[in-house]
């Protein structure tokens, strides 16, 4: 298995969206700690799909809704056809700890639809605070969660 590299971005209601074109193709887990309007939501959700993102993985208050708002950001790059060599793989995690969907991201979502592999994880931190090294550090720690986890049951 190929490892993951994380890169780590805030974003904000407001502020420019990041240049990440030149990580694509990318997988993306979108960390939801602020409030923003549905037309931001779409424009994120958009910019997400236009620069490669090519599996989204929401977590945090709401993060169903952003499964829907990328999957219609998809579905419109596509013109609404039934093309799947630029599908985009959309999951939500209502009951799952960061560090679980940072897991998933690192050992399920590793390749698009259409089997190319995804190497580089977007860490998009919807936030008015920065935490860079908090969610980096755990997302380097969720790579042992599975065998911590089996440790607990024994």
């Amino acid at each position: 298995m190929t490892a993951t590299t994380p890169h780590y971005f805030r974003i904000t209601p407001g502020e420019p969206l990041p240049l990440v074109s030149s990580l694509s193709p990318f997988k993306a887990v979108v960390v939801i700690a602020a409030d923003y309007t549905p037309e931001w939501q779409d424009q994120v959700s958009d910019w997400l799909v236009e620069n490669g993102c090519r599996y989204m993985m929401a977590w945090g208050p709401d993060c169903s809704g952003w499964d829907d708002s990328v999957d219609y950001a998809d579905l419109k790059a596509r013109d609404f056809e039934d093309n799947d060599s630029k599908f985009v793989m959309t999951t939500w995690h209502t009951d799952d700890s960061l560090e679980q969907v940072f897991w998933y991201s690192q050992f399920c979502a590793n390749l698009s639809y259409d089997d190319v592999a995804l190497t580089n994880a977007v860490i998009l931190h919807v936030s008015n605070t920065d935490c860079e090294a908090e969610l980096l550090n755990l997302f380097e720690q969720s790579k042992t969660l599975a065998e911590r986890e089996a440790g607990e049951e024994n």
